[in-house]
């Protein structure tokens, strides 16, 4: 690169090496000799200049072209794109452990090569230098920290989506086998009764055939929508699968919970349309079945009894409550 006119060759160097991170405001003189010991490397497009798999000695540090920075392999999703002035590298040096990501040439690039003797003699020979050092590491840091925030709260929306049934809004069946056991045996713990409530809508294949599946999901989310209004905040209604919904009743025992079914079907027969939604009024009727926890009983026994009740229910002519 010819150098600029009217600038002196300490001039010249120093305002080259403004550009880069590592050797901003550092005083040519201070590195000179350094930097002839450090070699120049040509990257094609593709190559692959960092590997978790690989120990690395060296920093790279950009003078032209962009590198990618991938996570777990080669083909996953760029994480971060660095550029003209930045570096590579560093991390793994510090820490003295092979890097952690893909350093993948995004297009030719033409890279700085620091080994990591060269550049603790850096440090030691440029205040300067070192100080930049540290403003990348607490850079890099900083990065990695946003990374693993943003990976939690990724996290947290897949497990939140994993237990939460799209249709209803309600917990599903994953929902059910954490919180369930967990209820029942600080239930059991208390010495407090604990009830169960299966409920299925009856025949909700008929009403599937006769008016369409569009129909039939807003039904069931009608439905739902019902049973989160009879039921307390801490009472645990989850839809169980297809039509069929259960709730957990922690300090209920059965009588109540038979009263409690019950007022919950006449809340449902009556109409599955609210304001809000534009289905036809159709009658809907539920049947249900309930069943207390016994003194040795479990979370299986329970669900058990509780759809032998609801069985009984549909056997009944459906559209009641059973134990």
């Amino acid at each position: 690169m010819p150098q600029a006119a009217g600038l002196t060759n300490s001039d010249y160097q120093r305002s080259l090496l403004s550009g880069l991170d590592l050797f901003h405001d550092v005083h040519p003189d201070d590195i000179q000799a350094l930097l002839q010991e450090c070699d120049r490397r040509d990257v094609a497009i593709g190559e692959v200049l960092l590997s978790p798999d690989k120990p690395n000695e060296n920093v790279f540090i950009i003078l032209s072209g962009i590198l990618n920075v991938h996570v777990g392999s080669p083909d996953a999703p760029v994480l971060a794109t660095m550029e003209i002035g930045e570096c590579a590298g560093e991390m793994s040096i510090i820490e003295d452990r092979d890097p952690s990501a893909y350093v993948i040439a995004a297009e030719p690039s033409h890279v700085l090569v620091i080994h990591q003797s060269i550049l603790w003699e850096m440090v030691n020979v440029s205040h300067q230098f070192a100080k930049n050092l540290l403003i990348v590491l607490s850079e890099r840091v900083r990065s990695h920290n946003h990374y693993i925030a943003e990976s939690f709260g990724n996290l947290q929306r897949f497990e939140r989506n994993a237990t939460t049934d799209a249709l209803t809004g309600l917990g599903n069946r994953h929902a059910m086998d954490e919180s369930y056991p967990r209820e029942i045996n600080r239930c059991q713990q208390d010495e407090k009764p604990i009830s169960l409530i299966m409920i299925d809508v009856d025949q909700f294949k008929s009403f599937n055939d006769k008016f369409g599946h569009v129909a039939g999901d807003r039904a069931l989310s009608a439905v739902a929508n019902i049973l989160q209004s009879q039921f307390r905040q801490r009472d645990l209604l989850v839809r169980y699968g297809g039509d069929e919904f259960a709730v957990l009743l922690p300090g209920v025992a059965e009588a109540e919970a038979l009263m409690i079914a019950d007022r919950v079907r006449n809340a449902v027969s009556g109409s599955t349309e609210s304001s809000s939604d534009s289905l036809i009024q159709i009658p809907v009727n539920i049947s249900l079945g309930v069943a207390e926890l016994s003194d040795d009983g479990s979370c299986d026994s329970l669900l058990r009894c509780a759809d032998e009740a609801l069985y009984r229910a549909k056997k009944a002519g459906r559209n009641v409550v059973a134990k």
